[in-house]
């Protein structure tokens, strides 16, 4: 079931910068997956998307970029990655395991 403290936090921090409307998921997920701080994690992702820290809290820029990269948009349309397939994306664009990614790959024996 996890941590539901954990999914309080990390809600609340997600929420707090736009979420998938700008890049919040994503520096969350540095924070929760690898124990940074704010700062580091927006700094990190970032530099992974090639964009300047206050790009990242740009709802227009971060849609386009989302949309470049495929990994997931507020808006969907045919053809765009969503669930797991932007999952398997952003595990790859951050350099991070995401358990249900893992679990998917172990399953499929990727």
């Amino acid at each position: 079931m996890g941590d539901p403290a954990g999914m309080h936090a990390a809600h609340a921090v997600v929420s707090g910068m736009g979420g998938i409307r700008t890049a919040g998921d994503l520096v969350a997920r540095m924070q929760l997956n690898r124990g940074m701080r704010i700062d580091a994690a927006k700094k990190y992702v970032a530099d992974k998307l090639g964009l300047s820290v206050s790009d990242i809290h740009d709802t227009v820029v971060m849609n386009e970029v989302r949309e470049d990269l495929n990994i997931g948009r507020v808006n969907e349309s045919p053809g765009v990655a969503k669930g797991i397939d932007a999952k398997f994306l952003i595990s790859d664009l951050l350099g991070l395991k995401i358990n249900c990614v893992e679990m998917f790959k172990k399953r499929v024996g990727i």
